[in-house]
Order: structure tokens, then sequence, then C-alpha cells
């Protein structure tokens, strides 16, 4: 199934008990890591971040309808974290706005997808960068205000890893100075994966 038809499945019967745009987010998440996984013959833990019980309840709290489609995996771990990746866990969980279970999980994903190579955005699956700062704001406001210069995500979370273990990350005296700019503060558009993936399965048949 392409990761339209899963966003679509796993929405498809609204959850009264769950948050609308948290279900989005879950959703997006879930329904492009899926898609990864099938296509790169990988486990969905592996893709998501989640080891299978956490993918089982966070599947039973947000998409009760289709839990037991989950049920299969419960039995699996998450590969390992790299080095990278457990930095941007620790950061995101310690700076969760109220540290709930369905923060922690959220910043096991992010920091998972955090490791694919688009803009962050687009690998959570979101239709826009604007959704990512919404939901940095909501879940993981102590960091998420920090931004003040509106950085890219990856960059700014890697540059508070960096100067919290007393790295220099950049020789840069000011961004302002910086001829590379564009790298760290230029525009991130470009098309939601979900909708890429939709478009170019379309364009096969």
């Amino acid at each position: 199934m392409q990761p339209a038809e899963v966003y679509a499945w796993l929405t498809a019967i609204p959850n009264l008990g769950c948050d609308g745009f948290d279900t989005h987010v879950t959703a997006s998440i879930i329904a492009l890591s899926l898609w990864e996984a099938e296509t790169g013959r990988l486990r969905p833990t592996d893709t998501i971040g989640l080891d299978g019980k956490n993918l089982v309840v966070l599947a039973r709290e947000t998409f009760p309808h289709a839990a037991t489609v989950f049920a299969r995996w419960e039995s699996e771990t998450a590969s390992a974290p790299t080095e990278d990746e457990a930095c941007l866990r620790e950061l995101l969980r310690r700076n969760a706005t109220h540290g709930s279970e369905f923060q922690c999980r959220l910043a096991d994903m992010i920091a998972r997808r955090c490791l694919r190579p688009n803009h962050l955005w687009q690998d959570l699956g979101l239709r826009n960068r604007q959704e990512l700062g919404w939901l940095l704001l909501r879940h993981f406001e102590p960091l998420a205000s920090k931004n003040r210069s509106d950085m890219k995500w990856k960059k700014f979370f890697y540059r508070t890893i960096c100067r919290d273990e007393g790295f220099m990350l950049c020789s840069a005296p000011s961004c302002a100075e910086c001829d590379d700019f564009d790298h760290c503060f230029g525009e991130e558009g470009g098309e939601s994966l979900l909708a890429q993936t939709r478009r170019q399965a379309d364009l096969r048949i």
C-alpha cells in the first residue's frame, strides 16, 4: 500500500479520545515508515524507531480500529540507535513539554526519522514545514522556543547537542557572516512524501 493509502486507513475512523493533530502526525509518521519498511525489506520497528510493544500501545491508543494489524510486530525489537540518534532521543525527551508517554514515543520516532535524507517535515510525512513547527512547539516547547532564528530543525537539533557537549560545530564567527547561510537557514520547500509517492504510483498506472 502507498503511504497515502495507509494514512487514509489509519484515520478512517475518528478517535474521539485522541487529539486530531496528534492523530494526523502519528498517522503520517507511521504511514511513511511502513512504506519504507516494505520497499526496503526492513522491519517497521526499524523505520519507525519504536520497539514492537511501544508501537502496539501507540496504535491501540491512537488507532484502535487498526491495532490488531500492529499486533504482529509486538515481539519485534527496534535496531539499536546510532550515537547521533541516541543524542537526539535524549535531547527531545529532556525537552518534552509534559514528559508524557506519548511525547517520549514521539521523541524516539522523530530521532529515528531525523536519520533520513530529506527535510525533517518530509521524513515525518507531514504536509509542510509549518506543521513541524506546530508539532515541536506543542510537544517539545522548551527546545522549540529556542529556535528564534528559524534555523532548519535538523541543524538546530545537532547544534544544540554540540553546544551541550562543548563541541565547536561551526567555525563562522556569526551566522550573518557565514558564506553558507542557506545551508542552515534556507528555504525548506518541496512536496510532501506522502503526496509524492502517490503521484509516482499514479503515473505508473
